[in-house]
């Protein structure tokens, strides 16, 4: 019996709370509070544990004297933003802009407590978050420091003009070069420099002696690290695909338009025979490229100077156009004609100055100091002492430049001032002979080399370093006479034998 009136009473108060209903009062700081009708006080719920038959009386509520403030009122939730376990809407709490600063303040004067502002969209939020990024970024960019134009860089290869890298090394002297000049020419012959040039040979490359400055280039470009016959079959390829000009302004010239215009793999095949045609077809034909951009744009600027005479056309004095505004007319229309003809040319370096001259040339791919020294010297005829592996290796024996600091660029600005102009020419010639003949001062000679009992004119120069060949002496020429069949070499052919590995050692070939 006890225990089917627990049963009862526990129907009876599950049947109590179902029928009641939640009222939500709000409190004066804003929060909210829930109070059902059943609640009642723990001794009330004892009593009727303890005596279950009994009827409970209807709990009334006590009415309130106080009135509660009207609650703000709360959005419809959607279900999209509910959280787990029933617990509500999510709120986002979004922070009061500037014009709801000052009703916050005066709201707080009189006692009063702000409502939240809920804001359950995010497209609202969006224009107020993408409008403080923007602030920010405009106000970044304002405070950041402006950027500073990067200048071209033109000196590729370090070279100083006029002032030597190594000013504590005072060789060599004027008196020496005469000296060294004078002692090679009673072995050479005396070399003077030509006052015209001769005209273009279509079988030997040559160095730059050539009227042509782009004629002169491109030959040296040709001769760098091979023999002069090799050079010279690869400027005839060059010729007999392209073949040269029969009539016009370039007259007798190779048709270098043609070159320019063909493919990669012609331009190969035409000078394959020559060596490195794999490095030297792609820098001839991006020499090319630019030279014939290069005479377009100088060709506007011309045409556009007679239109606006007087006009400036470069203003900083430098680049392949500052030489325009001194040209007189017959100049200026044989360039144009140049230019309408397709007739490639670099003879405006003419009107350049020495150092201007060199840096232009050594923009172009595959040209550097040597090459460009070369052009200067004999083609635009200027006082330079152009160095190749041949005067660099008798340089450093002459102690002209500091052996184990020089290299091939430094000494040639080294050199270049300290040389005296009016040897320049006759001392580059003559060096390059002696390092490909005497027998003492080709590249890994000894004593055991053919001809070393012959001596050499500037031995009590020199200090040699470097490989030797090493071997008894005067056992070369008992042992050869031994020696049978393809093995047997004379004396005359091994002086050429080494002649021909200096000459693939040089980046540049002066026959």
């Amino acid at each position: 019996m006890e225990r089917r009136t627990t049963r009862s009473a526990a129907r009876q108060a599950a049947l109590l709370a179902t029928n009641a209903q939640p009222t939500q009062e709000t409190s004066s700081n804003g929060t909210s509070w829930l109070a059902s009708s059943n609640t009642m006080p723990k001794n009330q719920a004892a009593d009727q544990k303890k005596d279950p038959g009994t009827k409970q009386p209807t709990i009334k509520q006590r009415k309130t004297t106080t009135k509660a403030k009207p609650a703000t009122p709360t959005p419809k939730a959607d279900p999209a933003n509910e959280l787990p376990h029933n617990l509500g809407a999510a709120i986002t709490v979004i922070q009061q802009a500037a014009t709801g600063n000052s009703e916050a303040s005066s709201r707080s004067a009189k006692g009063e407590s702000a409502p939240l502002k809920t804001e359950t969209s995010p497209k609202k939020i969006k224009p107020e978050i993408q409008d403080t990024v923007d602030k920010a970024t405009v106000t970044l960019s304002e405070n950041a420091p402006p950027k500073r134009a990067t200048k071209k860089k033109t000196n590729l290869y370090g070279l100083t003009p006029g002032v030597s890298p190594f000013p504590d090394w005072i060789h060599p002297t004027p008196q020496e070069c005469e000296e060294v000049n004078r002692l090679l020419s009673t072995v050479h012959g005396e070399i003077v420099a030509p006052t015209t040039i001769p005209e273009p040979s279509l079988t030997v490359t040559g160095c730059g002696e050539v009227p042509s400055v782009l004629d002169a280039l491109i030959r040296t470009l040709l001769s760098g690290a091979t023999t002069g016959n090799n050079s010279a079959r690869a400027f005839s390829g060059l010729v007999q695909r392209f073949g040269i000009l029969e009539d016009g302004i370039g007259k007798g010239s190779v048709n270098w338009d043609a070159v320019r215009q063909a493919s990669l793999k012609d331009v190969f095949d035409a000078i394959k025979s020559g060596g490195l045609a794999d490095v030297k077809s792609k820098n001839l034909k991006a020499i090319l490229d630019m030279v014939h951009e290069e005479n377009q744009k100088r060709r506007d600027i011309l045409v556009k100077a007679e239109d606006k005479e007087g006009e400036k056309t470069n203003g900083d004095g430098d680049g392949p156009a500052a030489d325009l505004l001194p040209k007189d007319d017959g100049k200026k229309q044989y360039e144009i004609a140049c230019a309408d003809q397709n007739f490639l040319s670099l003879n405006h370096l003419h009107n350049l100055s020495t150092e201007q001259a060199m840096v232009e040339m050594v923009k172009y791919p595959g040209i550097g100091p040597k090459t460009a020294a070369c052009v200067l010297l004999f083609c635009l005829q200027r006082p330079c002492f152009a160095v190749d592996t041949h005067i660099f290796r008798i340089c450093k024996w002459l102690n002209w430049v500091p052996p184990t600091k020089a290299s091939e660029v430094t000494a040639f600005s080294h050199l270049e001032v300290r040389i005296p102009d009016h040897l320049k020419y006759s001392l580059h010639q003559l060096l390059i002979r002696h390092g490909k003949s005497c027998p003492r001062c080709r590249a890994i000679t000894g004593q055991s080399s053919a001809g070393w009992q012959e001596g050499c004119v500037i031995d009590h120069l020199v200090t040699r370093t470097g490989k030797r060949k090493v071997g008894p002496v005067g056992s070369s020429t008992a042992s050869k006479k031994k020696r049978t069949g393809r093995k047997a070499r004379s004396d005359t052919d091994e002086s050429t034998s080494e002649s021909e590995l200096s000459e693939l050692e040089s980046s540049d070939s002066s026959d």
